[in-house]
């Protein structure tokens, strides 16, 4: 799926959060949002475990 389709889908996730359900569910569907996009970096294999737990030195090597 395009990039910006996805990112269309979000947008309006979003907005029918913030308009049915306040702010509260706004920020809830953002953050939840967020976490579904890292765990599947992480299937993907984008992302490794490690990465979040090394020092910001370690990864410059």
């Amino acid at each position: 799926m395009n990039m910006a389709v996805v990112g269309m889908i979000a947008g309006m996730a979003l907005g029918f959060a913030g308009y049915f359900g306040g702010f509260g569910a706004f920020l809830l569907v953002a953050a939840l949002g967020a976490v579904g996009f890292v765990v599947g970096r992480f299937l993907e294999g984008d992302l490794e475990l490690g990465d979040f737990f090394r020092r910001s030195d370690e990864r410059r090597r």
